[in-house]
């Protein structure tokens, strides 16, 4: 009960961020991937004028979860936008074994991706930053972002060349 409700009350402020989320899902749905690919620029162009991925981050998150559906047929639980939400705040978000941290991930590096100053996802080893650049990069390429990996022993130029990726994915 006392871990319930010290763990609650921070959580519960994010549930108005999820409905906005999911009230756009129907919207983003309907759009056609030429139009869903498009919403890339589109967001980059609203940073560039407010300097601000706050102002589209409810899309961005509507448009992330449509494209992982359209791509690696998985969509982002509720839970999974809290994680997104709280992983873009800069916090830690403890999750479990099997409840999606590899999918959460792309909602943050996606939004933070637009700014055009690289986003570096940081995973435990070598396998696991090739898989998920592989396996979520289908996400971020249909959507038109570049992604790269770094593993031990990487030639100077190839690790120079993923560096330059809008999304990186590397080990600690």
């Amino acid at each position: 009960k006392l871990l319930n409700s010290i763990n609650s009350n921070p959580i519960k402020k994010y549930d108005i961020f999820v409905e906005k989320v999911n009230q756009l899902e129907k919207t983003i749905s309907n759009l056609d991937d030429n139009q869903l690919k498009g919403k890339t620029e589109y967001f980059k162009s609203q940073i560039n004028k407010n300097n601000s991925v706050e102002n589209i981050i409810v899309e961005a998150f509507a448009v992330v979860r449509e494209a992982a559906k359209r791509t690696v047929n998985m969509r982002h639980f509720d839970v999974q936008l809290i994680g997104g939400k709280v992983l873009h705040e800069g916090k830690i978000a403890e999750m479990k074994t099997g409840e999606g941290k590899t999918l959460v991930s792309t909602l943050a590096a996606y939004l933070n991706a637009l700014s055009d100053k690289g986003v570096h996802v940081v995973t435990v080893n070598d396998y696991l930053a090739k898989r998920d650049s592989e396996w979520m990069g289908k996400i971020y390429n249909f959507l038109g972002l570049s992604v790269g990996y770094i593993f031990s022993g990487m030639p100077e130029i190839e690790r120079k060349k993923a560096y330059e990726s809008d999304i990186t994915y590397g080990t600690n």
